[in-house]
């Protein structure tokens, strides 16, 4: 029988979702729960292989296995056995033909900063500091040019495996806020799929746009040309937290 759950998890002190030779990663660590839970083993898919020290709100995962287990006690059976910073938070019986990676339509991802001279220990966890404090509208009317499909071969890691680095993105929403003294930011981004640093890289290529060190014409241009010196930097894995994987579907049912 295959079953899903909802996954959220504290990348920090892990080498990304896959398993590794070298680190410890949040697969390795779910499937021992699993071993440990139903006493066989399991090979456990995701939507998607966050990178070291991502994080995720909302990550879907899919395994296939022959358990007693309920599927909506499931959770609980993983949970007593995962360490605090990582928590199944729903559980369900997945229909045959589901596959977390293949059956999502579109994935939101949030990068977060906010505006510091210096890290400040409550936010650094999850966010980056930045300084100069960047232009807003700028940011706002450079997150409108992505949105489309478009080629993001600039905004790719090199060495990526991609077959082709043409993407659609939905939407970019670039919101702010004031909370513990200084004023945070968030870039939304979502799309049916992503390159391998595209989101980070976007997220550095608004920052550089808000304070000035590049244009909103360097943005077109980065997307019609694939030119790597047209962008911002990729930006540290810390603030990247994927939210939500979308099916068009409740796969979850309602609370």
């Amino acid at each position: 029988m295959k079953y899903a759950i909802l996954l959220s998890y504290d990348g920090t002190h892990y080498r990304g979702w896959q398993t590794q030779k070298n680190g410890i990663s949040v697969q390795s660590v779910l499937e021992g729960a699993a071993y440990a839970a139903f006493g066989k083993k399991v090979n456990i898919t995701a939507s998607g292989r966050t990178d070291s020290g991502v994080h995720a709100a909302g990550q879907v995962c899919h395994f296939s296995a022959d358990i007693s287990v309920p599927a909506e006690k499931i959770a609980d059976a993983l949970n007593f056995r995962l360490p605090p910073d990582i928590c199944v938070l729903k559980s369900a019986a997945a229909p045959d033909e589901f596959d977390s990676n293949r059956s999502a339509k579109k994935k939101t991802y949030c990068y977060r900063m906010y505006v510091a001279r210096r890290e400040h220990p409550l936010k650094s966890r999850y966010a980056v500091a930045v300084h100069p404090r960047p232009g807003l509208k700028l940011m706002e009317e450079g997150a409108r040019i992505f949105c489309g499909e478009h080629d993001f071969a600039a905004y790719c890691a090199s060495g990526s495996s991609a077959k082709t680095t043409v993407r659609n993105v939905y939407s970019v929403d670039v919101k702010s806020g004031l909370t513990r003294g200084s004023e945070d930011i968030e870039i939304d981004v979502c799309g049916g799929g992503f390159l391998y640093n595209m989101v980070r890289t976007m997220a550095g290529t608004l920052l550089f746009l808000g304070q000035g060190r590049l244009t909103l014409d360097d943005v077109k241009a980065s997307l019609d040309t694939g030119d790597r010196s047209l962008v911002g930097k990729t930006m540290p894995a810390k603030g990247l937290t994927l939210e939500s994987v979308d099916y068009g579907f409740d796969l979850f049912g309602a609370e």
